[in-house]
């Protein structure tokens, strides 16, 4: 699938914006596991054939992406964010901590930041949040990858350590699956307690 970007990165450049960082977060509504968040600062000349939302990708697609999103990177940086601290502050919260924790640790300080969706964010620094915009910026696609590729190889860590829920299948989703293997075996350590759990599955 072809996808015709927003030239916005271009038009920020010309206006004398040096380093661009997007920002995309993966893990807003899974029942268990972290947020990951990922922010991708792109060279000006960045050629990423095939580069899409992250969503509207194979899994074998992302997982060809992420190394050639990270050769055409000035600098990256990949964030999470724990279940327990999702159920502490929020959700939204969360994601705005993750995506400030990827900022924090860019070596290259950004000069703008476009960030999908429309939430306020924490930043010291200027940014845009753009609704769909994994669809339609450059930078914020390639973090979606980014961000998506590292958390499903984490929830395929957390499926070896806790085998009974099928977190390989999922990734922590509520999937009627899952929402039936929690009610069989309860939660685990990575589940998010302060989700609704009404639509719990009893075996």
């Amino acid at each position: 699938m072809k996808t015709r970007f927003i030239s916005m990165e271009s038009t920020l450049h010309k206006k004398g914006f040096s380093f661009i960082a997007g920002i995309d977060e993966v893990g807003r509504g899974p029942l268990a596991g972290p947020v990951v968040s990922a922010a991708v600062i792109l060279k000006k000349d960045a050629k990423i054939p095939g580069l899409n939302d992250s969503k509207q990708l194979t899994k074998a697609q992302r997982e060809a992406l992420f190394p050639i999103i990270m050769k055409n990177a000035l600098d990256y940086s990949i964030a999470i964010v724990s279940p327990k601290t999702i159920d502490k502050i929020n959700i939204a919260n969360a994601i705005r901590l993750a995506n400030k924790m990827c900022i924090d640790h860019l070596e290259k300080n950004p000069d703008m930041v476009l960030i999908d969706g429309r939430d306020k964010q924490t930043l010291d620094l200027p940014y845009k949040t753009i609704i769909k915009g994994d669809a339609k910026v450059k930078c914020i696609a390639a973090a979606s990858v980014l961000a998506k590729v590292f958390r499903d190889k984490l929830m395929e860590y957390y499926a070896k350590k806790f085998p009974s829920y099928g977190f390989e299948k999922h990734a922590g989703y509520g999937t009627r699956e899952h929402r039936t293997l929690i009610g069989r075996y309860g939660p685990c350590e990575i589940h998010r307690m302060s989700y609704n759990w009404n639509l719990i599955i009893e075996p």
